[in-house]
């Protein structure tokens, strides 16, 4: 599930393979209204769906010219990042 907060998005929940698509969604939409960061801090499950997702947005945005930063990445994404070599990729918020 994704919820916004003013220019932020918050994810909560599984993030996995069995609804990636829908949260593809929910957050292309979010990002197209101005969203400037993500915070995966309630995210409660997840797979490397959550990491295609992230970079997915982050093109998303980029493509439009705009900024994003992610926020209290869950140590299961860092762990996939760093183990795929794309850490550096996800601009974090301060």
């Amino acid at each position: 599930m994704i919820r916004r907060e003013g220019r932020r998005m918050v994810v909560s929940g599984p993030v996995t393979l069995a609804n990636a698509a829908e949260l593809l969604e929910q957050g292309r939409q979010h990002l197209a209204e101005g969203v400037g960061s993500v915070d995966l801090g309630e995210v409660t499950e997840l797979d490397s769906a959550l990491l295609a997702l992230a970079l997915a947005w982050l093109r998303d945005a980029r493509a439009a010219k705009r900024d994003i930063a992610f926020a209290n990445l869950p140590e299961g994404l860092q762990t996939l990042s760093r183990l795929y070599g794309v850490e550096d990729l996800l601009p974090r918020a301060a």
